[in-house]
């Protein structure tokens, strides 16, 4: 008799998981799992048919009262079969009694809504060499060179909850590069770049005004060889896409941003790339 059972991920799962997400032409960033894993440790479930991992979904949780579900695979030679939404009840389960969020791909967007998921913004990737410009007046820094709980403060203007562990880790793993804008002493924008199996990706991108978020990509892309980047664009933010459009950059792939209650009050008009479409 076949047996399916649904368990925590391992390490080696982690990087099964991401293997599966560049296959669905996701383009996760190198190293990424390894910050996704210490978000939450317990938030990525596998589904294992015979001991053979054939589909997954992460659900992490921030915070007393948020959560968001990502990595939502079923393999191809499982689908139908009922295996995925076994996964996807486990991973809802386990954010019980929080907001949920997710970035659903079109062709699943009806099924979230039948979950009790609504559209909040759409996110579009957008992929190319930025153009050269200027500096905005901002310094452009590396962050590390800024105190943490600076970087952590500014993260929430445009999170729901904390997530410390998540952000030292993704900003700070070895192959990436993140940059900080200030002006005057204070922090303007943040953005962090890190290889992919393609384009390298670019998440966050915060700033405060178009011209900051432009010499932020422009600086984290002269950190690329090549220099093509990603960067998963809101359109909540109208002016996002404006510099994006303005660096030269084309768009493509396309989420949607959806949320099981209410949309969090952030600061969307600093949002001009998220940081995840995995974990927020």
């Amino acid at each position: 008799m076949t047996r399916f059972e649904i368990t925590g991920a391992s390490a080696a799962d982690m990087k099964t998981l991401c293997e599966w997400a560049d296959e669905e032409g996701w383009n996760p960033g190198e190293g990424d799992r390894f910050a996704f894993a210490v978000a939450d440790p317990g938030g990525f479930l596998v589904g294992r048919l015979d001991g053979k991992p054939v589909a997954c979904i992460s659900a992490v949780r921030y915070g007393g009262g948020f959560g968001f579900i990502g990595f939502y695979i079923a393999r191809p030679e499982v689908r139908g079969q009922g295996y995925g939404i076994q996964l996807w009840r486990a991973g809802m389960e386990r954010l019980d009694g929080r907001l949920i969020g997710l970035d659903g791909v079109v062709d699943q967007q009806d099924n979230y809504r039948k979950s009790g998921f609504r559209s909040a913004w759409t996110n579009m990737r957008w992929t190319g060499v930025p153009r050269p410009g200027d500096d905005a007046g901002v310094e452009i820094v590396d962050a590390s060179s800024l105190p943490f709980a600076r970087l952590a403060a500014y993260d929430r203007r445009f999170f729901p909850e904390p997530r410390d562990a998540f952000l030292s880790a993704w900003t700070g793993l070895p192959g990436r590069t993140a940059l900080a804008a200030v002006r005057d002493g204070e922090i303007e924008g943040l953005g962090v770049v890190r290889p992919g199996s393609s384009a390298a990706r670019i998440g966050p991108v915060y700033a405060a005004s178009p011209q900051v978020a432009a010499a932020l990509v422009r600086g984290l892309a002269g950190h690329v060889p090549g220099g093509e980047v990603a960067v998963d664009v809101p359109d909540v933010n109208p002016a996002a896409a404006a510099v994006a459009a303005g660096l030269g950059l084309s768009p493509g792939f396309e989420t949607a941003r959806m949320y099981t209650g209410p949309a969090p009050e952030l600061d969307l008009s600093g949002l001009y790339g998220v940081s995840s479409l995995e974990l927020g």
